[in-house]
């Protein structure tokens, strides 16, 4: 499912225009949505029975330049990552 799949989902279920659901994807999912919002910030977002949403700190490390095969050094980071909650990877590996 893509954003336009999930926007189009939105307004069948809420039976609203394609306007309102592209509103309230944006809402949570934008590059300014509350998500990333609350993950810029250093927070965590936790939904109940779906997931966290938290951020890690990737320490500095040596890496190899596929193209040349030279050695090169990455910086330190901080990603963005998903944990799963319970509830959500039940139902994913439910049995069909």
């Amino acid at each position: 499912m893509n954003r336009q799949d999930m926007i189009d989902a939105v307004a069948k279920k809420l039976q609203k225009s394609r306007s309102y659901a592209t509103d309230v994807v944006d809402l949570f999912f934008s590059a300014n949505g509350l998500i990333a919002t609350e993950l810029k910030k250093g927070g965590k977002v936790q939904i109940s029975g779906f997931g966290n949403f938290e951020t890690r700190r990737r320490a500095a490390r040596a890496g190899r330049n596929p193209a040349t095969g030279k050695a090169i050094s990455i910086k330190a980071s901080t990603v963005p990552a998903f944990r799963p909650g319970k509830a959500l990877k039940e139902l994913v590996n439910k049995r069909r």
